[in-house]
Order: structure tokens, then C-alpha cells, then sequence
């Protein structure tokens, strides 16, 4: 479920009253493929809920480049919305999702293993809030700029 900033707060509260472990991940998710929908099933084994961060059009454009994303960030979030291993999406415009997180203060915060705790811009502050980290091994070959290059071919 698509879900906007300003209701995250509300969501979190919610879900802690609960008792829910709360899971959060961020990412473009540009062209889904069996890489992204491993990791996201294995980001949700670490909670009950999983809460992915949305790069938005513009975010992506900035890390990515002017060519992407190649969906935008509506048909992204409807199709990550519609997998059972995520629970809520939440837009975001910067090219990191520290604000978010440091709002939300997840119980785990997942990431890709071509991360380090050494390597991950927001690690110093999220753990500093307690957050822990968890980083996933990747699909070897799976991701969206190499079926982009294939599709050039």
C-alpha cells in the first residue's frame, strides 16, 4: 500500500503499539526483477512489516542519470505495492533515505551486501538510533542496469 510521508508517523505508531518488528529498505526499483522480489522476501523475514522507501522519479534521475527511471514512480510503487513481502511503500524525493528512516527508527534496516557498515552513508546515524542493519546477498547477475544493457543489444 501506497502510503504518503506525512502518514508515517501515524503508521509506525500504530504498528509499535502492536508490537509489530518493523522492517525498512529503500531503493529505485526501476525494472522489478527476481533479484529485487529475493531480497524484498528476505527483507520481510527480519519483521512483521515491511516498509520499502521509494526513490522517486526525481531521486532516481539525480543518482541514476537523466535516462531513468524507466517507470515512474507510480507504477513502481503499484507494482511493489502488489507483492506479498511489502507491506507499505513511502515516496521519497532525496538521493539518500536518512531523514526518512531516522523518522521511522525501524527495528531493522536492510540493505544490499555490495554495502558495508564502512560503505552505507546513513549506517552511522540509523545505528546511533538503534537501528540494526542487515545487508542481503544479491541475485549474481540480476539487476535493472544490466537487463537495460541486454535490452541495447
Amino acid at each position: 500500500m501506497l502510503i504518503k510521508k506525512t502518514e508515517l508517523k501515524n503508521l509506525v505508531k500504530k504498528l509499535r503499539g502492536e508490537n509489530k518488528t518493523i522492517v525498512a529498505t529503500n531503493g529505485c526499483f526501476d525494472i522489478l526483477h527476481v533479484g529485487h522480489v529475493r531480497y524484498l522476501k528476505k527483507a520481510k523475514s527480519f519483521g512483521d512489516v515491511l516498509i520499502v522507501a521509494l526513490n522517486s522519479d526525481k531521486s532516481v534521475k539525480n543518482i541514476k542519470g537523466e535516462n531513468r527511471p524507466i517507470n515512474n514512480e507510480n507504477d513502481r510503487a503499484e507494482i511493489l505495492s502488489a507483492l506479498k513481502s511489502v507491506d507499505y511503500v513511502v515516496l521519497f524525493d532525496e538521493n539518500s533515505p536518512i531523514d526518512l528512516l531516522l523518522e521511522i527508527k525501524p527495528d531493522v534496516y536492510t540493505k544490499g551486501a555490495d554495502y558495508t557498515t564502512e560503505t552505507l552513508p546513513e549506517a552511522k546515524a540509523i545505528i546511533s538510533a538503534g537501528v540494526r542493519i542487515e545487508f542481503i546477498t544479491f541475485v549474481e547477475g540480476k539487476s535493472t542496469t544490466s537487463i537495460i544493457e541486454k535490452m541495447k543489444k
